[in-house]
């Protein structure tokens, strides 16, 4: 049975980097293979991702009182971390030290996102000194590097290397495009993809709410939620974050109640990725307007999949902003998606031959 290893940003205390990780392994294995997440390590690494997590929004109301929930949450991730099936740990600057595998898939997440705050830059997740029979890419991301600012001639090479090559959003597969001279294949997130790997936990949800996922919200997103959900008498709930508008919070929830609450909600209101994900594979009605950081891949995701409607601007019209959230998705979203399973299914049989 040939072995894959997993090269992915498993540890971030973040619900998106869990799933993808978690969902593709899981998608993997039930497919015959043995799958394992590549354990690779880093005390400096770790340093800026648990600092991140005691404090996602410095400045922010609150922020003292809530260090120990956002605490409490780092230790259900940790928790969730290692139930996942990892391979022996090694040094991430030592990849050399990792086990040998017959073949190694980078991907998803921004594993190829040379501006990631403390990832970027790291030539492991292109591939380099890792012991493998082949090398490939499953729903690889560049993330905010835009395809106008290109790759140097080094990271150029080092995809060479590459046997095969998927990615996630229009933007990274322009830049693979532009480097390489040919169209990686465009393949599902592995949340949409291995959406069966995600056993929805009941949750005791009580009156109907909005589900909010992510911070740093405009302000004028921020006064049209609060006027629909009064409108339409449905309290606003903020999950894994501080939003001082919400109603209530719950910042200490954990990967699976995450999961469960957003398939729970009335409707999902983000600036995140994952969010967008999570309320369109739930069939949620939907309104997104990205962060700079995450505009790429917000972008790319409801084009690919006709969600565009869900992704709005303070130019959106207010009946088509409440639409979007009045509404579920589109039936040709869940025909896209299931086609797009189609075609990704297609490049793992290619892959994994």
């Amino acid at each position: 049975m040939a072995e894959i290893g997993i090269l992915t940003f498993h540890r971030c205390i973040n619900y998106g980097s869990y799933w993808q990780a978690r969902c593709l392994t899981e998608g993997l294995r039930r497919r015959g293979f043995d799958a394992v997440l590549l354990d690779h390590q880093s005390d400096a690494i770790n340093w800026q991702e648990w600092r991140c997590a005691l404090r996602p929004v410095p400045g922010a109301w609150g922020e003292r009182e809530d260090r120990k929930l956002y605490a409490r949450k780092a230790r259900k991730f940790f928790a969730a971390f290692e139930q996942l099936p990892l391979s022996r740990p090694f040094g991430l600057d030592t990849p050399e030290s990792a086990d040998a595998v017959d073949l190694v898939l980078v991907g998803s997440d921004e594993v190829w996102n040379l501006r990631h705050p403390w990832y970027g830059g790291q030539p492991i997740f292109y591939g380099d000194g890792l012991k493998a029979g082949s090398r490939a890419s499953y729903a690889a991301s560049f993330g905010n590097h835009s395809a106008t600012s290109g790759l140097e001639a080094a990271w150029i090479e080092k995809l060479k290397a590459f046997h095969h090559i998927s990615v996630r959003d229009a933007n990274s597969r322009r830049i693979v495009a532009d480097a390489l001279e040919f169209n990686p294949a465009l393949v599902l997130d592995p949340v949409l993809q291995f959406a069966d790997a995600i056993d929805y936990q009941p949750v005791d949800d009580g009156a109907p709410y909005i589900a909010v996922y992510g911070h740093d919200f405009p302000e004028w997103f921020q006064q049209r939620v609060r006027v629909w959900a009064a409108d339409t008498g449905r309290r606003v709930i903020s999950i894994g974050y501080r939003n001082w508008w919400a109603d209530e919070h719950w910042i200490e929830a954990g990967p699976e109640e995450f999961a469960a609450f957003i398939a729970a909600s009335d409707a999902v209101v983000t600036n995140f990725f994952h969010g967008c994900v999570f309320a369109l594979v739930n069939g949620k009605p939907l309104a997104t307007t990205p962060s700079d950081y995450r505009f790429n891949k917000v972008r790319d995701l409801t084009a690919a999949l006709g969600a565009e409607r869900h992704l709005v601007s303070e130019d959106t019209p207010l009946d088509l902003f409440h639409d979007a959230l009045g509404r579920a998705p589109d039936t040709a979203v869940s025909q896209r998606i299931a086609q797009l399973r189609q075609h990704s299914d297609a490049y793992l049989d290619h892959v994994l031959g």
